[in-house]
């Protein structure tokens, strides 16, 4: 009898552990942190997306409102098209601005919403005007190299 309560323990055990296994993989994937509430959509046009997924977090002061539900390429302007699902218990101002940032040096790509001062509030549907494309970081290393390189060279070209 003692053999097959440890046995029973044993195995309460093992499950415990895959149920926790579980929780960290959905957590490590995004899918725990937003609840399937009312929603309303959004979209926003960006010159470069980055490394952006669907599912990313829309954030506003830190805070997730939202998930980028798809993304898209507009054929005729070869901008990016994305789509927000907000939190219809959150309303942002008309001027409001969406910016793709990174979690941390090399971290997930997310959107950022800054609020803004008008007094009508977005609708379904809406496209937000104002967006800053995600600052891509071997753009900056090469106009670093680059912007040294130029330097150098000129300071060789007055040495002669």
């Amino acid at each position: 009898m003692a053999k097959k309560s440890i046995e029973i323990l044993v195995g309460l055990f093992v499950l415990l552990g895959l149920a926790g296994l579980l929780f960290v993989a959905l957590k490590a994937a995004n899918l725990t942190t937003f609840s399937n509430g009312e929603t309303y959509t959004l979209q926003a046009r960006f010159d470069n997306i980055g490394g952006l997924k669907a599912r990313a977090p829309v954030r506003s002061a830190g805070v997730v409102v939202g998930r980028v539900t798809k993304i898209a390429l507009d054929r005729k302007t070869y901008q990016g098209v994305v789509t927000l699902e907000i939190s219809r218990n959150v309303e942002f101002p008309k001027d409001s601005s969406a910016k793709i940032l990174t979690s941390g040096l090399l971290g997930d790509q997310y959107i950022g919403i800054e609020p803004g001062a008008d007094d009508k509030n977005f609708t379904a549907g809406d496209m937000i005007k104002q967006t800053q494309s995600a600052v891509v970081l071997e753009n900056l290393i090469g106009q670093f190299l680059f912007s040294k390189a130029a330097e150098a060279g000129a300071a060789g070209g007055d040495k002669k």
